[in-house]
């Protein structure tokens, strides 16, 4: 049982503890909630919280996309921590902890949870998971140490590849928006010439600015693509083709996306949000809630399209779209964005530069997703 190997933690923070990192608990761990949220979302007076020491773990008993049964962390880049009493708090009485800390990733402790989770009974996004029975919960360990030790040395390793991976493709992100930025600015780009290098709005290099069609999604049909906002990926701003839809009903050909034509969320959240059609999406239609341009044959569009990946076009959402009482820009306010366009051959050349490197790092991403994905299989292999 749990309770062989770990005792509960019940200290309460004391009110002259004021600094202590208020901690929640992510896929990477028991982290600063300041770090994740970019704010503090706790209570002022955390003299209630659980007082969390370096090593120690906590169960986050809310569900979440990948974690049906909430979450085990070990507070690791902290000596103490502060945690809501929402949280089960327990240290270790015997047992590898780096081993313990690979067995709650692998996700084999559900079975137990489930046994004890009232079925249904959710509040406020949280399982109910009683405190006791979670204490009572059956696990099978080896005893031998050293094969612990093996087992941990290993996870630890792999962790460390994932890490540097992640690390790689962070840097690689961060070099291509810092070049890029850098030859699209008239003050940072060598090639920049007042005589060849033009102001210009974004209706001067395009035509359309077409809203899309007001139809639900429905099961793909084998051969049109739905394309709404959500199927653009956040980061990449390609078309995310893991589970693709059909438009329902009759499928007008006008709002069939094709080349050179990018798409710009035009409300919610993600305003602004642009999209540049690849003949490999295959047969796109676009919805309501997107725009469509075509881009002249004159301009090359990848270079277009790298001009709304910038902070400038950044800063121009957020001042266009705070306009409105909603977040939203709509056809007209899009013909407006002004951005510098260089010659053709320039243009050609950035665009080519810029496409490499997303293929560069579409290449690490998905060697990250692969590393990732054995660690997850060995770890369901690694534990009865």
């Amino acid at each position: 049982m749990l309770s062989d190997f770990s005792e509960r933690v019940t200290r309460k923070n004391t009110k002259n503890e004021t600094n202590l990192p208020l901690t929640i608990s992510s896929k990477d761990g028991l982290v600063d909630q300041i770090s994740y949220f970019n704010k503090m979302v706790a209570s002022k007076d955390i003299s209630s919280y659980y007082l969390l020491k370096e090593g120690e773990y906590a169960y986050n008993k809310s569900y979440s996309v990948g974690y049906d049964f909430g979450s085990i962390k070990r507070l690791d880049h902290y000596p103490m921590g502060a945690l809501s009493t929402l949280y089960i708090c327990f240290a270790l009485k015997r047992h590898n902890s780096d081993f313990i800390r690979a067995y709650f990733d692998s996700l084999k402790w559900y079975r137990e949870i489930y046994m004890i989770s009232a079925e249904g009974a959710r509040n406020h996004g949280l399982l109910n998971v009683p405190t006791e029975d979670f204490f009572q919960t059956i696990h099978y360990l080896p005893q031998d140490t050293r094969e612990q030790r093996k087992i941990a040395n290993f996870i630890i390793t792999l962790d460390r590849r994932i890490d540097a991976q992640q690390s790689l493709v962070k840097g690689l992100k961060k070099y291509k928006r810092g070049v890029i930025s850098a030859l699209l600015s008239s003050k940072t780009n060598p090639y920049y010439s007042s005589e060849t290098w033009k102001e210009v709005a974004l209706c001067d290099v395009a035509s359309g600015f077409e809203y899309g069609m007001n139809a639900a999604a429905t099961v793909y049909d084998g051969s049109h693509k739905y394309i709404r906002i959500t199927d653009i990926d956040d980061n990449s701003h390609l078309y995310s083709q893991d589970v693709p839809v059909s438009p329902e009903g009759q499928v007008d050909e006008k709002y069939r996306v094709r080349e050179n034509d990018i798409l710009f969320a035009r409300t919610g959240a993600s305003v602004g949000k642009s999209y540049r059609y690849q003949r490999s999406d295959g047969d796109l239609y676009y919805a309501g809630f997107l725009i469509r341009i075509h881009v002249n044959s004159d301009v090359n569009c990848g270079y277009v399209f790298q001009n709304t990946l910038t902070e400038a076009y950044r800063r121009w959402v957020l001042l266009e779209s705070a306009r409105s009482g909603q977040p939203g820009i709509n056809a007209e306010q899009y013909k407006q964005y002004r951005f510098l366009l260089p010659p053709l051959e320039l243009q050609n050349k950035i665009s080519t530069l810029a496409t490499n490197l997303d293929n560069l790092i579409c290449k690490e991403e998905n060697l990250l997703s692969q590393i990732e994905q054995v660690k997850i299989a060995l770890l369901q292999r690694l534990f009865i």
